[in-house]
Formats: C-alpha cells, sequence, structure tokens
C-alpha cells in the first residue's frame, strides 16, 4: 500500500480505515453522490442498511489523489471493509450482484438487511 514514508494524506486514509468498519471514499457525501459512480456504490450501500463513513475526495485534494496511491487503484469510489480494500464501482457492483458483498459483510459481521440485497439482485436477473 504504501513505502513506509510518512504522508500526511496516508495517516489520515489510515486512520479513518482503522476507525470505521466500512468506508467509501467517494466524489461527494453518501446523502450527494457528486458522480454516477460513487452513487452507485452508495446507493447499493444506503438500499443494504450498512452503516459506512463517507469520504469526500472532493473536499480534500490531497486525499483524493493520496487514496489512489494508497490502495494502487486508479479511480474512485474506493470500498474498504474492515480494514481492507474491496474495490471500486464495477467490483462493488458484481459482489453485489453475485452474492459476494452479502458474504463478505456477514463473514466480517457487518449488519446490512439481506431481503434488500435480495431485491437488488431480482431487479437485475
Amino acid at each position: 500500500m504504501t513505502d513506509g514514508a510518512t504522508d500526511p494524506a496516508h495517516d489520515a486514509i489510515r486512520a479513518d480505515i482503522e476507525a470505521n468498519d466500512v468506508v467509501l471514499f467517494m466524489k461527494g457525501t453518501s446523502q450527494m453522490p457528486q458522480c454516477g459512480f460513487s452513487s452507485r456504490v452508495a446507493g447499493v450501500l444506503n438500499y443494504m442498511g450498512v452503516n459506512y463513513k463517507d469520504v469526500n475526495v472532493l473536499a480534500d485534494e490531497a486525499i483524493r489523489n493520496g487514496i489512489k496511491s494508497f490502495s494502487d487503484w486508479p479511480t474512485i469510489p474506493q470500498l474498504y471493509v474492515k480494514g481492507e480494500f474491496v474495490g471500486g464501482c464495477d467490483i462493488v457492483t458484481e459482489m453485489t450482484l453475485s452474492g459476494e458483498l452479502d458474504e463478505l459483510f456477514a463473514k466480517e459481521g457487518i449488519a446490512y438487511d439481506k431481503d434488500a440485497a435480495e431485491k437488488i439482485r431480482e431487479a437485475n436477473r
């Protein structure tokens, strides 16, 4: 993730990831996403009733650039669960539709609405 050098943005990112079970680095906020990809991931988490911290990368250029180097992933949004990078919009969408996201939440003890997750899958069959 990082080369060990002290980077204030990486330190802030690491602090958020360590302090919260689920963190979504996104453009905008969970209630007001500022791009379609961020809106999709926030929408899935919101609909499934997942308690998560949203980090608006548009509010801090250092975080916006830092999250890309922290994860070695070039795009935003980025979802972290229990300190581990899960992926961006496409990966989260695929995991939601396959049931893998449910499995990850269940394994990690993250509360979510199983019925809502199933409704997402039903609507996309």
